[in-house]
């Protein structure tokens, strides 16, 4: 069935004659012809109208181009010979113009080809592509657990509701069909993946991580405040084995090495190199000095362009949407570098490693949580050996460097240590920031920025248009990574949330300010 008018114009005649073909199709094939899954852009087969309903919202809103097979409109998926347990799911893209020589329009499959090098991940396709149970020919085992999880963090299922739904379906279908019978089956099987994750332990006042060490890992309460590790029951009895606080780590170093395991994603992985248009404008990351520095001082790692390049993205938010509701939620996201810029942000490309969730936000003790993303980005520094790239049919060492962090003003505060508020609130100027406190407001305000002008500027001695000042100075010289670890080296900083015993000494002289609070976990 010829399907090329779905990327047509939709105004176009040839589009209006093939979409009419469709609705015939979906017609003689629904089961309540008033009730017709949508194809359109907002609907996403989600919803089902009536014929007219479809027409007018595929017109309006566009159709989904990614839809290939019409299995919700009564077409198996063996009709075309597509063997994958899903539609392939091509998202294309069009760049900017201006981005490279070499620049192709790339097509994303959800269900990309992978290389016969996983044993594991091809055994689990094979048994993924069985129909769910003898005579289906509309859905398989793997697309209903793809579809059936997809649904459950839609609508926010718990598992003992989801476990129940399992239950029932698996009652209602033929006899030996492959339906999981508990959630916990089902997400074992999708754990082939790479989507495993590790549940650690935390201290409710943010001290430690039950982890690494034996005894801190069978310790029942925090060596550091004494806090029990259980949660507290209604008579303030600890209950053996609900932990009160725990970070959801999902370890980055398996999804990386099945990007690779995909050929086309491991060829855009190495975009920056061949695809990217040299001709000293910044288009790109790899464009900016940071990536040419690195590039030049660590040879081992610029000579391989597989290599990765990674940013740290983190933010807290309340998941309640509540004003009046004390919890927080803390997602750590890596982002990839070396993709083009119109897939580097892709959702899918984006990798949740950390989820910090409770009472409280975790603030400056959040280098606590990095901690076992830290080690495995010091795994992927010294590489990571027997990553095979399927694009080029080879095994390679894979290295990765954390490029820099994405937040906003508070959240640099915690990550990178440094004092972001009062005297020496500016991370560049430091100890030369110069505030000046509002005599009346009792506010500091800022007012030192005509240093940043050139030493000739007019602005700088306009007195009157700004605080009756005219300024000399120059604008101070920001501190190199060298600069800022000799000076953070000395810094003792206990994590962990306490009730202070004694007040805090409000320290008058500006000149004993601290500029830093602790040594950053990046360094």
């Amino acid at each position: 069935m010829d399907k090329s008018w779905m990327h047509a114009d939709r105004r176009s005649k040839e589009f209006e004659l093939g979409f009419e073909e469709f609705l015939k199709f979906a017609e003689s094939n629904a089961v309540n012809i008033d009730k017709i899954s949508c194809p359109c852009k907002k609907c996403c087969n989600v919803d089902g109208f009536s014929v007219e309903v479809v027409r007018d919202h595929v017109f309006y809103y566009g159709i989904l181009e990614s839809y290939k097979v019409w299995r919700w409109h009564g077409e198996s998926m063996y009709d075309n010979g597509v063997e994958s347990e899903s539609e392939s799911e091509s998202e294309s893209v069009n760049g900017d113009p201006g981005m490279g020589e070499n620049d192709v329009e790339v097509g994303e499959s959800e269900d990309e080809e992978m290389s016969e090098d996983s044993n594991e991940f091809l055994k689990f396709v094979e048994d993924g592509d069985q129909p769910l149970y003898n005579g289906c020919d509309h859905t398989t085992k793997m697309n209903f657990l793809v579809e059936s999880f997809s649904w459950k963090a839609k609508h926010v299922v718990t598992d003992s509701c989801f476990g129940d739904f399992l239950e029932l379906v698996k009652g209602l279908l033929p006899a030996e069909n492959l339906v999981p019978l508990t959630t916990n089956d089902a997400k074992k099987t999708l754990s082939v993946l790479g989507m495993d994750y590790e549940k650690i332990h935390a201290c409710p006042n943010d001290c430690i991580l039950y982890r690494g060490d034996a005894v801190l890992v069978d310790a029942e309460e925090c060596p550091s405040c004494g806090v029990s590790r259980w949660k507290l029951g209604r008579d303030n009895i600890p209950t053996k084995n609900v932990p009160a606080k725990v970070l959801w780590y999902f370890p980055p170093i398996p999804r990386f090495k099945r990007f690779y395991q995909s050929p086309k994603t491991a060829k855009n992985l190495t975009w920056h190199d061949w695809g990217r248009k040299k001709d000293k404008m910044m288009r790109h990351p790899a464009d900016s000095p940071t990536w040419k520095l690195l590039d030049s001082k660590y040879p081992e790692l610029g000579n391989d362009h597989r290599n990765l390049r990674l940013a740290l993205s983190s933010d807290g938010f309340n998941p309640h949407s509540m004003q009046n509701s004390l919890y927080s939620c803390w997602p750590v996201i890596l982002v990839t570098y070396n993709l083009p810029p119109w897939l580097c942000m892709k959702r899918k490309f984006m990798m949740l490693t950390l989820l910090i969730s409770g009472p409280k936000q975790p603030g400056n003790d959040i280098d606590v949580y990095l901690q076992p993303l830290i080690d495995d980005l010091k795994l992927l520094w010294n590489g990571v050996e027997e990553v095979y790239d399927a694009f080029r049919g080879e095994y390679f060492k894979l290295k990765a460097v954390l490029f820099w962090t994405i937040n906003d003003f508070p959240a640099y505060g915690n990550l990178s240590g440094s004092v972001v508020r009062g005297y020496h609130g500016c991370p560049i100027c430091v100890d030369q920031t110069r505030p000046r406190r509002l005599k009346k407001g009792n506010k500091l305000v800022f007012m030192r920025h005509r240093r940043g002008l050139p030493r000739h500027h007019p602005y700088r001695r306009q007195a009157a248009a700004f605080d009756n000042t005219i300024e000399e100075d120059l604008a101070p010289v920001p501190l190199t990574g060298e600069e800022v670890l000799a000076r953070v080296e000395g810094l003792n900083c206990e994590f962990g949330k306490r009730e202070e015993s004694t007040p805090r000494v409000r320290i008058v002289d500006d000149q004993d300010r601290p500029c830093w609070k602790k040594k950053s976990v990046f360094f």
